[in-house]
This record gives structure tokens, sequence and C-alpha cells, in this order.
């Protein structure tokens, strides 16, 4: 009886915080799923009724549905794999001081503070097909003719909104992998020199499995992070055209609050949590996050 209050104990201090998350995330949660099972628009309140599957149905005979979720895919690891290089590149540029570092760190982790409002407006303007500097650029160093309509185009307006994710999130992986640069103990890097391993050596056998705990739990956050991201598509190009620059959570958020049709926004939440978490369950095993930094 003892041991078992004793493991209760710090549950019994937690209950504050777990009535907090019970109320702002359990809630909305379950009222998402009771929705998703709904004939729920705003526009037809008085028309509510239980549609069970029928939501679910309609996601699945949606003609756009097939290009959205090829788009999420893109979007999301052409993103990723963009931060993640350019965030290791700005990393090992800033591992070793030099003079003016602590203002250049500032400089270029900046972006990273920036909403995603106005990281999506400012591109918007850079990529105006009329008046934006991009084309005003390219037409002077005479790469292009004539001036591109990057928003408006089908095969690039989904690439100038990754363009916009990318400047955006190289910051986080930046900080994150230089945080994790910095704890490798200078001992085992020595200890590998002195056994002639190699540069390149080094890197893959002494540092990455040194970082691989920070380097997983980052590329899950981004990913999580990517995938939901809506607002930069919002205010880029909402979407289009015709659903061309559109991901799983744009598309949900558009369902939502331009068409007020909450019964299929919600189940498009709900197979979107569902396979994320799916998602987070099969990364961890297969990166083997809970064996991470034992290899080295």
């Amino acid at each position: 009886m003892k041991k078992l209050k004793k493991q209760m104990e710090p549950h019994f201090f937690m209950t504050p915080s777990y009535i907090v998350i019970l109320i702002f995330m359990g809630y909305p949660l379950l009222n998402c799923i009771r929705l998703a099972f709904s004939n729920y628009k705003v526009t037809e309140l008085d028309n509510i009724t239980f549609a069970g599957l029928a939501n679910f149905k309609r996601i699945f005979t949606d003609p756009q549905i097939g290009m959205i979720a090829l788009n999420t895919v893109l979007f999301v690891v052409v993103t990723l794999l963009c931060q993640l290089v350019f965030g290791f590149i700005l990393a090992l540029a800033l591992k070793r001081p030099f003079k003016g570092r602590g203002v250049y760190q500032g400089v270029v982790f900046l972006p990273w503070a920036f909403s995603g409002f106005l990281v999506g407006l400012t591109f918007q303007w850079m990529f105006n097909g009329e008046y934006g500097p991009i084309n005003d650029i390219l037409m002077k160093l005479n790469l292009i003719s004539e001036k591109i309509t990057f928003l408006g185009s089908p095969k690039l307006a989904i690439f100038t909104v990754i363009t916009a994710l990318v400047w955006q999130g190289i910051p986080f992986f930046g900080i994150m992998i230089l945080a994790a640069l910095q704890s490798v103990p200078e001992e085992l890097t020595e200890a590998a020199k002195m056994d002639g391993a190699r540069a390149l050596q080094r890197f893959t056998h002494v540092t990455i499995p040194c970082i691989k705990p920070t380097l997983v739990i980052t590329i899950l956050l981004r990913t999580i992070w990517i995938f939901n991201n809506a607002d930069i598509i919002y205010i880029m190009t909402k979407g289009g055209p015709a659903n061309s620059s559109d991901t799983l959570s744009s598309y949900m958020f558009m369902k939502a609050y331009s068409t007020l049709d909450f019964g299929f926004a919600s189940a498009l939440g709900v197979l979107f949590m569902i396979g994320l978490t799916a998602y987070i369950v099969i990364f961890i095993k297969v990166t083997k996050y809970n064996q991470a930094g034992e290899d080295v």
C-alpha cells in the first residue's frame, strides 16, 4: 500500500496540470471526433444530424484528395530535407568561434522568431508576378525574358510556399544541431583522430551517433509542424490555383472556414491525427530512438 501511495504521489501533485490538459486538449479532441460523425454545417445549424461514416466516405470520394495527399508528401519531404541540410550546414559554420559570431547567430536565427503570417506576406510580395523583386532580379540577370507567375502557376505555386517555409525553418535545425555539436566530447574526436580516422569517418562514426538523439527528435518535431502548417499556404496562395498548392492541413482549414463544413473538416482532422500518430510510432521504432546515443 505504501509503495502504491509513493508511486501515485507525483500524479497527485500533477493533478492541476492533468485537469488543464483535459479541458484545453481533451474536450476539443472529443468534440472534433463527435463532429466527424455529424452533418455539421454552420450554414445549416437547424439540420445537425448524426451522419455515421458519411463524412469519411466523402473524403475518399473527393476528386481532389489524391492530388492533395501527393502535395502533402511532396511538401513535407522537400521542406524537411532542405531545412535539415541547410540547418546542418549553418550549424557546422557556426560551431567554430570567429569574430562577431554572436551577432551573426542573432541575425541568422531571426527568421524563427517571425510569425507565419508575416513570412507569408513577405514571400507573397517577393514572388508576385507583376511587381515582385524575384522576377525583377531574374530579368536583370537575363535569366528569364518574361515575368513568371510563381503564385499563379499550378507547377510552381507549391514550391514558392516550400521556399518560404524552408527559409523560416532552417534556424530551428541550426539551433538544435549546433547545441548538439557543442556537446560532443572532444576526447572522442581526438581518440578517433589518433586511431587514424579521417574527417568523414570521425563525422559519421563519432559525431552523428553522439547527436542522433537530437537529430531524431528535431526531425520528428519539424515533420509534425510542417504537416500541420496551413497559415503560410493560406496567406500566399489560399491553396490555389485549383488546389495545386493545397496540403491536407490547408485543405482542412479551407473546408472549415471557407465552406463552413465542420463535419467534413473534423473527419479529415481525425484521419490526419491517426496518420500522424502512426507516423510517430513507426518513426521512433525505425530510428531506434530509445537506443540513440549508445552506438558511440
